[in-house]
């Protein structure tokens, strides 16, 4: 029997339609459950429509953050997100990067790999969500700093991904109120399965999902749940600050999962420590000395490395290069002949 064969709870009289999915979850240690994959997919689909109480999605959200999220759920949950994004069903890209968690002791070098991989012909879209959690440096203000503009519909997103291989699109377009729930991270205290769920959610259906999460038990749950949503393979790393952004310093576990022959096949891979000895954090983080890197002006040897080892990552994972040393070939020769001269009049050059 699947999920779809389970009919969905019913409301007790005089109870609010959204009250079952509460109960659910709620119930005691002998009476509660986890959701199934149709019974996520409705609860969310109400959330999203705003069928749902705040103070019920509240409750829905920390009750699930005690017992901690499924794999079924948050398939279903995606499910839900993915028909409601209203993305172009023949707008493609070759691999879904998400950016949720913002930086915190290292500059964001992983925008360079990016503009790498989009200068190697791969079209990459990017979503995500800022200032929720204070006293971190998230994507978007860099990019504005380098002249780089976030989409505002998908129609710039295909466009943009058509003139230069890269679109960043806020998660407030794809689903507002997925960005709302998770705004009330400040308000709950704690993270809800949102910040799981928005890094699945693929809306292009891109074939390579590109992961980072700050704590590596989740990984396997990022990893059934790719396999359940049918994603060809998606790539968990536990980024620098949680972000999908390699650190040089550590060895790397890669958690992959992968359709191979109609079965879906999890592993796990390991890119080994860069240096021998860790790199002492910078005291300050910002685009200019970013800036100072990609122009040449500067070394920075634990951000040149980042740049390099995660762009390697993408390009592996995307099936560009035959294994490790192949694909830190190739992101080598593609920072050598990076436009050096590319950002001479942004914002961060003119002191802005």
């Amino acid at each position: 029997m699947t999920d779809t064969d389970h009919a969905l709870p019913e409301p007790k009289p005089g109870e609010h339609p959204f009250a079952p999915y509460v109960r659910i979850l709620g119930k005691g240690k002998r009476g509660s459950r986890s959701l199934n994959r149709a019974e996520a997919r409705h609860a969310m689909a109400m959330i999203l429509a705003g069928e749902a109480e705040p103070v019920q999605v509240g409750a829905f959200l920390m009750l699930l953050r005690v017992k901690e999220e499924t794999p079924e759920e948050l398939a279903g949950f995606v499910d839900a997100v993915q028909s409601g994004a209203g993305a172009p069903e023949n707008l493609r890209a070759d691999i879904d990067w998400s950016s949720y968690a913002g930086k915190r002791r290292h500059a964001p070098w992983f925008l360079f790999s990016l503009l790498l991989l989009a200068q190697h012909g791969l079209r990459v879209f990017v979503h995500g969500a800022e200032g929720h959690t204070p006293e971190r440096l998230y994507l978007t203000e860099v990019m504005k700093s380098f002249g780089l503009t976030p989409a505002k519909s998908w129609d710039e997103v295909a466009r943009q991904l058509d003139q230069e291989h890269l679109s960043y699109l806020p998660l407030s377009v794809v689903a507002p109120k997925l960005a709302e729930m998770i705004d009330l991270r400040p308000i709950l205290g704690l993270r809800s399965p949102v910040h799981s769920l928005s890094r699945l959610i693929n809306p292009l259906n891109a074939p390579l999902v590109l992961q980072g999460i700050f704590h590596p038990p989740y990984a396997g749950l990022h990893q059934e749940a790719g396999l359940l949503l049918g994603y060809s393979r998606i790539a968990v790393i536990r980024g620098e600050g949680g972000e999908i952004e390699r650190n040089p310093d550590n060895n790397l576990k890669v958690f992959r999962a992968r359709q191979s022959k109609n079965t879906g096949v999890v592993e796990e891979d390991i890119w080994p420590a860069l240096f021998e000895r860790r790199h002492v954090k910078p005291e300050t983080l910002g685009a200019e000395q970013m800036l100072a890197l990609w122009q040449g002006r500067q070394e920075d040897s634990y951000g040149e490395a980042a740049i390099l080892s995660t762009t390697a990552l993408a390009l592996y994972e995307s099936g560009q290069a035959a294994n490790q040393d192949d694909a830190l070939s190739q992101a080598k020769s593609l920072w050598e002949i990076r436009d050096r001269d590319r950002f001479n009049s942004a914002p961060v050059a003119r002191g802005l």
